[in-house]
């Protein structure tokens, strides 16, 4: 079973604000800005090798 782009999406953000919880400091703005264009590319690929049903 394939799994899906908002699913892994959500997992990720949730995994971030949990360490940010846990004391671990992460500037999730500063975080996005910097690699939102890889989230653009990873979309693109996969909307590219997913075969039309």
């Amino acid at each position: 079973m394939k799994p899906s782009a908002p699913g892994i999406i959500l997992i990720a953000i949730g995994a971030l604000f949990l360490l940010r919880n846990l004391g671990l400091d992460l500037h999730l703005g500063q975080l996005f800005a910097t690699w939102w264009p890889l989230v653009l590319i990873a979309l693109g690929v996969g909307m590219m090798v997913r075969r039309p049903s």
